[in-house]
């Protein structure tokens, strides 16, 4: 379902009618003292993030285009940029995670507030319930205030052996890439650490094309931006970083088990979307956004229909969904 032209921010995932674009702004757009939303994307998605905003009734203060992807640093670069005043504080949140408690992410939120206005840079942490190897840790030092921690390491996504330490250690989170400055901090510490990325990102800015709230960076001074990620260029080199653990109901849905995961079931631990006729079927994630799906006497399983697909696995297995989607491009 999640394409290059539309992936899965686009789409309503975790929301009978919002997509993750649209519970992202306006899950921030509830917090206390929140601005306008400014959104960093692909240019090739300017008319859906237009649509979808509209569909909610938001007006972005500012929507940048990247002409090219240069993974976070740029991006963030380019926000920093764009921000009302030096002293602004902006929270960096990914589009395509889905945050089920916005209660306690309000509370981080104000908990990271304090420091990120002293010019510390903020991230939070997911507070780990399985000793996952498919997420980057962060360990937590010492504490800086209510329920903040400055940051002792990042910790690359670990093997088995080496996640289970960290759970039971206590002190390790999930990264989960949301983020808390103060503009200038991190321009500051872009011009410290990752000035190539600083450098260019203002190139591309000063020479954007402006249209109301689209800014379209410049394509060939875009370009020039080393494609790397705000936690390497800027987040593991600075020395004013600090962690807020949360436990909010996170998931970055990266796959229909975690959707399954994710909820909500029904009395039998299914998960339905669409026209769905289940019977005596246990533990199922199925949906479909047209035709009619129908089930009897299944259980563990994950069914898929969308466009002219079906897609059937077992739940467990859905990472492979990968292989399909090669084999469907041999085929064409």
């Amino acid at each position: 379902m999640s394409t290059a032209d539309r992936p899965k921010q686009f789409i309503a995932l975790a929301h009978p009618t919002h997509t993750l674009l649209q519970q992202a702004v306006l899950r921030g757009a509830a917090l206390d003292q929140a601005g306008p939303v400014t959104i960093v994307a692909s240019d090739r998605h300017a008319g859906v993030i237009a649509e979808q905003l509209d569909q909610i009734g938001c007006h972005a203060g500012a929507i940048i285009l990247e002409p090219v992807g240069r993974n976070t640093a740029p991006a963030i670069a380019a926000a920093a940029l764009a921000a009302p005043s030096s002293e602004t504080l902006l929270l960096v949140m990914p589009s395509d995670q889905v945050i089920a408690d916005a209660d306690a992410f309000g509370a981080a939120v104000a908990r990271a507030r304090p420091l990120a206005e002293q010019g510390w840079l903020v991230t939070f942490g997911i507070s780990p319930d399985r000793p996952e190897t498919g997420y980057g840790y962060i360990q937590a030092g010492d504490q800086l205030g209510d329920g903040v921690h400055r940051v002792a390491r990042f910790v690359e996504k670990p093997d088995q052996a080496r996640a289970e330490a960290m759970l039971v250690s206590g002190d390790h989170v999930w990264n989960a890439g949301i983020f808390l400055f103060r503009a200038d901090a991190m321009l500051a510490a872009l011009t410290e650490h990752a000035p190539e990325v600083l450098a260019a990102a203002h190139a591309a800015f000063d020479a954007a094309a402006r249209d109301d709230a689209q800014v379209m960076l410049d394509p060939e001074a875009f370009a020039a931006a080393p494609s790397i990620s705000i936690d390497y260029a800027v987040m593991e080199r600075a020395e004013r970083v600090a962690v807020v653990p949360v436990t909010m109901g996170w998931s970055d849905l990266g796959s229909w088990d975690a959707l399954h995961d994710f909820g909500p079931t029904d009395g039998k631990a299914n998960v339905h979307h669409g026209d769905i006729i289940a019977i005596d079927t246990r533990n199922c994630l199925i949906r479909s956004d047209g035709m009619r799906v129908a089930a009897i006497g299944v259980e563990d399983l994950i069914v898929v229909a969308t466009g002219e697909t079906v897609l059937i696995l077992p739940r467990g297995r859905s990472q492979e969904v990968r292989q399909l989607v090669e084999a469907a491009k041999k085929r064409r």
